[in-house]
């Protein structure tokens, strides 16, 4: 009998990276995924909000190709070469004339390189976070993680000092929004007082949109007051775009939907469509600072994935990016709907097609943890991917490729609407 690659993979791999599924998949076009026995499934997952282009987008794949046979690597320490410059030329354009931009590999990468780059230019070390965060998993980016305590497990005792208050909530406080963010406000100053000085805060790591979290977009209000904050006491103010970044909230990063400007921006995931690629973007003044050898990397930029990275921007144009917005309305009206449908489901929010649903037992309040787990498995039952997300795991997050149709939607709809029923009857 021929193995499933979920059978082969238990002899060859280790448990630590975590799958949301058991499914095999062989082959990936626009939003749907060929399983190993040749089933399509609709993928709302997108590589975790990865291939916000489609699977093997045809202009993505052509730039990559004619790459391969130009430069395969040149070295981002040893030479320059025109993807790597085009790219970086078309995202200053994109994010502000008085950004420059260093490419590295993952999310993870680009984070720790904007705390390096501000722990650099400030000579300060002090780091601050929010609850329900995710930055990454490397030591760094662990430590300054809040959504999971799984992240951080074994490793605390190597970890450097990152200080956390509270992000936002608006939809389980019982605040009004003004109140909420007053509070998160206050608590921020109150470490100022009672913890840390703020003359000694190199940075404020922020998710405009927390991701792992459970899709929280941030108030508008909070975003402002951390930039003035950050400008009062001299502290750089970064936004975490791993997730919110290259258009999945209906614009080409969620500050622009904001009107708030970083100092560090750092994206990921969706910039090279697939190809591993990442891009810490700053302010000139202090990234002309950072002194050569304080950060570098191997593969950092690499020709394929540059050539990858411009594709996308040339797809993510206003029109595209505006076609998202729409779709993202859509969407979300649709959900408010299946909330109205049913009461176990508490919200329903998000920017764009970054749309996070809540469920908790309308009775308590408690979050409806295993209803979720329930939720996706009949889901995938109808070929249909999706994920969770949230401190207790009690999201469902809806991150389709930024391509998918209208049509396509309604389709993934009515299954939600078929695994909610099955699932509540279990």
């Amino acid at each position: 009998m021929v193995k499933s690659l979920y059978e082969r993979s238990l002899e060859v791999l280790p448990p630590v990276a975590k799958r949301s599924t058991k499914l095999g998949v062989t082959k990936g076009e626009g939003v749907y995924l060929t399983s190993e026995d040749g089933e399509q499934y609709l993928d709302f997952a997108a590589g975790v909000g990865v291939v916000n282009c489609g699977h093997n987008n045809p202009k993505v794949v052509a730039a990559v190709e004619k790459q391969l046979h130009e430069l395969v690597h040149g070295g981002h320490n040893v030479v320059y070469y025109p993807s790597y410059i085009e790219l970086a030329e078309k995202l200053v354009k994109r994010v502000g004339e008085d950004y420059k931009v260093y490419f590295s590999n993952s999310g993870a990468e680009a984070n720790e390189g904007a705390v390096k780059l501000a722990l650099s230019v400030t000579k300060r070390n002090g780091i601050i976070a929010f609850t329900s965060s995710f930055h990454g998993r490397t030591l760094l980016t662990a430590a300054m993680t809040a959504s999971n305590a799984q992240y951080r497990k074994n490793y605390e005792g190597v970890l450097p000092p990152v200080y956390h208050v509270d992000f936002p909530d608006v939809y389980n406080s019982k605040l009004s929004v003004d109140d909420e963010v007053a509070r998160c406000v206050t608590q921020l100053e109150n470490l100022f007082h009672s913890v840390l000085a703020p003359s000694q805060v190199a940075c404020i790591v922020v998710e405009p949109v927390q991701g792992e979290g459970g899709y929280l977009p941030a108030p508008k209000t909070f975003l402002e007051k951390l930039r003035a904050i950050c400008d009062e006491h001299g502290i750089l103010l970064i936004f975490d775009e791993i997730q919110s970044g290259y258009g999945r909230t209906g614009h080409l990063f969620a500050k622009d939907y904001y009107g708030v400007q970083p100092d560090i921006l750092t994206s990921a995931k969706g910039i090279a469509n697939g190809i591993p690629l990442s891009a810490v973007i700053g302010k000139s003044e202090y990234m002309d600072q950072w002194e050569p050898g304080a950060h570098g990397g191997t593969f950092g930029g690499n020709p394929l994935a540059c050539a990858a990275g411009n594709a996308v921007l040339d797809i993510m144009n206003d029109d595209f990016l505006g076609n998202v917005r729409q779709k993202g309305t859509y969407f979300k009206e649709k959900l408010e709907l299946l909330a109205n449908k049913y009461d176990v489901i508490s919200s329903v929010r998000g920017l764009g097609l970054m749309i996070g649903v809540e469920f908790r037992n309308p009775q308590t309040n408690e979050p409806a943890t295993e209803l979720v787990t329930k939720i996706r498995a009949e889901a995938l039952n109808e070929h249909l991917i999706l994920l969770n997300c949230g401190v207790f795991h009690n999201v469902i997050r809806f991150i389709p490729p930024l391509i998918v149709s209208y049509d396509v939607i309604d389709k993934a709809l009515e299954i939600i609407d078929r695994s909610v029923a099955k699932s509540l009857t279990q």
